[in-house]
């Protein structure tokens, strides 16, 4: 790969559906140097700009040498209009992948990788974020192309067609071709968000791309970025006179902000329904769930935490589901749940920072599962997930899993551009800071206090479930049949109590609503 190949693999704008994996670690203070408590931001200074509608959301780090920077809008995937879906991404990605008014794409990139600096996009559900990080001995160049890209875009003919070009591949090809698990996940939000703005993907349909033109984008670059619309997000070791740069430069957005759009209700699943997809597949990856009403601005969603924990905490092995399915018996290689939208943060076990929701779900992953097997899978995790309403935890489960998510929380804000992004989300929410309130909130909690949330807010009856796999007729006759699906174990077990149980799971009822069960192409997935 040549310099400039790299290069702009450096800048590339990222959807959210892609994921991100942007910006450094915070290196250690000098001794003696003055630093913030781990975990614990300095007071954010989220207000009005005199006269503007601009707000600010800042983090000071004297002590560190790099400075990351959030700048976020409050536009997402939602204020697609119908037969455009996919233009709130591909406007981000035009800009944060393109040029300045003076500057070519390519040569933005060649000013940015000596630097080892970055600049990206992340397009989600409600808001999308740019985000970049810099030595600050190389701030002001990087300011002057971080700007010049935010408020002067090239909008180039080239640069729209490539960024519309990669966002149609990554339907065609990526999601509906090469990765089960995502578009598993993506055909679960379908079902759950059927008639509502949640429903489709971040990047938006083939067809609703294909008749994006230049201009629409440029129309929505007008509406929604405005003064009143963004946030001017910094953290690190800045100067002061950065951030009166950020507050004149942005001020020369338009005035005002567009009405927030108002969501309604999802609709209320009943019975399990099932969405099979269809495509040649070496396993099948099934995802389940339902909307809740909570979100990280309800004192139930910590005792959620702990009850999640417990059941299915993210890529390690502190959940039953993890335990029973892969542990015990070799299903996959991993099986999670979660009480949010949760995109994974590139390589790391967590979560994606800047991704918030006014309304959101919980979810189970299954990771494709061997095809003779995966009925069975199924049953067991919504068996299990029964099981957790029903029952709940014991003292003990109880202790271990609150234990676990105080101490593994504070992993989350290991970086500057992170603990920033949570800031952010923290102030969408109208709440304290995160990783704060979980210090704050668990302790309090009783195994009591955690049971009653589940009750109120989980269950296992009405679920949404999507199945990507090969035999989708052969697996929904045999779910609408409702014989046993039995375990096929690749070495027999002789664990009794092993076999006990999976005499019990492979006759688990799933009670289905034949007329929400439907067969569909991936190819006709997202199609339009």
């Amino acid at each position: 790969m040549s310099r400039r190949q790299a290069a702009r693999v450096i800048a590339k704008a990222i959807p959210a559906c892609m994921l991100a994996a942007l910006l450094g670690v915070t290196p250690a203070a000098p001794a003696g140097a003055a630093r913030p408590k781990e975990n614990q931001p300095m007071k954010s200074t989220s207000k009005p700009v005199v006269g503007e509608t601009l707000r600010t959301s800042l983090l000071p780090v004297p002590s560190s040498p790099l400075v990351a920077f959030r700048i976020q809008y409050r536009s997402g995937s939602i204020n697609d209009p119908p037969g455009k879906e996919g233009l709130n991404a591909l406007t981000a990605m035009i800009i944060g992948q393109g040029g300045t008014k003076e500057l070519t794409y390519r040569e933005v990139t060649d000013r940015l990788y000596p630097m080892a600096a970055t600049i990206g996009a992340q397009a989600d559900r409600e808001v999308t974020t740019f985000i970049g990080s810099v030595h600050r001995d190389h701030l002001k160049p990087y300011y002057e192309l971080l700007s010049g890209v935010l408020l002067r875009p090239r909008f180039d003919e080239s640069d729209f067609k490539r960024s519309r070009d990669d966002l149609i591949a990554g339907i065609e090809t990526n999601l509906r071709g090469n990765d089960d698990e995502s578009l598993g996940k993506a055909a679960l939000n379908l079902m759950m968000y059927d008639r509502h703005p949640y429903k489709q993907l971040d990047t938006g349909t083939v067809q609703g791309l294909r008749s994006i033109t230049l201009d629409d984008v440029k129309a929505h670059y007008r509406r929604y970025y405005t003064r009143g619309n963004v946030v001017l997000a910094v953290s690190g070791g800045y100067p002061d006179a950065l951030i009166e740069s950020l507050k004149k430069d942005f001020a020369s957005l338009p005035a005002g902000a567009p009405p927030l759009l108002k969501l309604p209700k999802p609709r209320s699943l009943q019975a399990t329904e099932v969405l099979f997809v269809e495509k040649a597949a070496p396993a099948t990856a099934i995802s389940i769930g339902c909307p809740i009403g909570v979100t990280r601005s309800d004192r139930d969603f910590y005792a959620l935490m702990v009850a999640n924990s417990y059941l299915g905490e993210h890529r390690t092995f502190n959940g039953r589901l993890m335990n029973k399915l892969r542990g015990e018996r070799g299903l996959n290689y991993g099986d999670y749940s979660y009480i949010e939208s949760f995109i994974q943060d590139g390589g790391s076990n967590f979560p994606l920072p800047n991704t918030p929701r006014r309304q959101q779900f919980f979810s189970i992953w299954i990771r494709p599962v061997a095809h003779s097997n995966a009925l069975f899978a199924l049953r067991q995790a919504v068996r299990e997930l029964k099981m957790l309403v029903d029952v709940g935890l014991s003292p003990q489960d109880f202790e271990a899993s609150r234990k676990f998510v105080l101490n593994y929380s504070r992993l989350w804000t290991q970086n500057l551009s992170r603990r920033l992004g949570y800031q952010m989300d923290s102030e969408f929410y109208g709440t304290g800071f995160l990783i704060d309130r979980i210090q704050e909130e668990l302790p309090r909690l009783k195994v009591e206090d955690v049971n009653a949330a589940v009750k109120r807010h989980l269950q296992a009856a009405n679920l949404a479930v999507a199945i990507v796999t090969e035999n989708a007729a052969g697996m929904r006759d045999a779910l609408l049949s409702g014989r046993p699906t039995p375990i096929t174990y690749q070495t027999p077990t002789t664990d009794e109590a092993l076999l006990k149980e999976d005499k019990e799971i492979e006759s688990f009822p799933l009670p289905v609503n034949r007329e929400r069960m439907r067969i569909v192409k991936a190819q006709d997935l997202f199609e339009k």
